[in-house]
């Protein structure tokens, strides 16, 4: 009886053939797995800045003065006492309170250096929307308290609807008045941007129409500021009514706004930002604590010569 040996030359080579297979195999199943991770890494770990999006502020004392009374307007106020514990922390704890401009200059075009004397610091912003009296009556007096506590002036970001501005002859207590905007502004509080005329959903207006909503907004808030402030410092900025955009509506925003605003409850990563007329707004509602609120701010992260 006889019987071959076997033939190790060809056995090395058949080992060699399957490593050179697992690990083509390896890199096929695994590197994309491996990228998407690294990505999404990337994503998480990007510089962020939290903006928060309120509407009115009901002082708890007194929670049915200024307030629309309607279910989505009361859940949609945020109480004053809650908003002043949120505020301190912020002055407390070194943030650099963002007016539009800031975020568009700094972080978005990046057109401008960050000045020294903001590194170190954490950008937030805040902004309100819908024109609320409760914006100057409730927190106005919050702002001035806890500029004379910690010697720092707090920037809020107003986006109005000019076309429900009080009127000189018929005072409200429900909408600001064009003498509540311009005294918050010469108090170096507010940032006076658009929200648009009326406050009415643009997707659904015809292109005359939406023009309108666009352009009438931001010829009445400058004329409302006139003498206080350069044209092109008011109403340069605009948050979408109800959030709600689509593609003509940034076709036709792009000719009257530099960037625009959403309602989407999502982080700005400002690096990642692709389009600068889908900017990211975090909403607040009552059902928001204090504490929630805080936590969504120390996202936000330290300024530093490294950008």
């Amino acid at each position: 009886m006889s019987f071959k040996l076997p033939n190790k030359k060809n056995n090395s080579k058949k080992n060699n053939y399957n490593k050179r297979w697992y690990r083509q195999l390896f890199v096929i199943l695994f590197m994309p797995i491996g990228m998407i991770l690294i990505l999404f890494l990337v994503y998480i770990n990007a510089p962020r800045i939290p903006i928060l999006g309120f509407h009115g502020i009901v002082d708890m004392n007194n929670p049915n003065m200024g307030i629309i009374q309607n279910p989505i307007a009361q859940r949609m106020a945020y109480p004053m006492q809650n908003l002043e514990k949120v505020l301190e922390y912020l002055a407390r704890n070194n943030y650099w309170f963002l007016s539009t401009q800031n975020l568009y200059d700094y972080f978005i075009s990046r057109s401008h250096d960050i000045p020294e004397e903001y590194f170190g610091k954490k950008p937030i912003m805040l902004s309100f929307d819908d024109s609320y009296k409760t914006v100057y009556t409730n927190v106005i007096p919050v702002l001035e308290k806890l500029e004379k506590k910690y010697n720092q002036k707090i920037k809020i970001v107003l986006f109005v609807n000019p076309g429900t501005l009080a009127k000189h002859t018929h005072p409200s207590t429900t909408y600001l008045s064009c003498e509540d905007l311009r005294t918050g502004f010469q108090k170096g509080f507010y940032d006076i941007q658009s929200h648009g005329q009326n406050h009415k959903d643009l997707t659904k207006l015809a292109v005359q129409d939406l023009t309108e909503e666009l352009a009438q907004a931001q010829t009445q808030l400058r004329d409302c500021m006139t003498g206080l402030a350069e044209e092109e410092a008011i109403a340069k900025h605009i948050a979408y009514p109800y959030g709600a955009m689509n593609s003509l509506v940034e076709a036709y925003a792009a000719k009257y706004y530099q960037s625009g605003y959403l309602y989407n409850s999502t982080i700005l990563r400002f690096r990642w930002l692709k389009d600068k007329y889908q900017i990211s707004r975090l909403t607040v509602n009552r059902d928001k604590s204090p504490e929630r609120l805080i936590q969504m701010a120390t996202r936000s992260f330290p300024i530093s010569n490294l950008r």
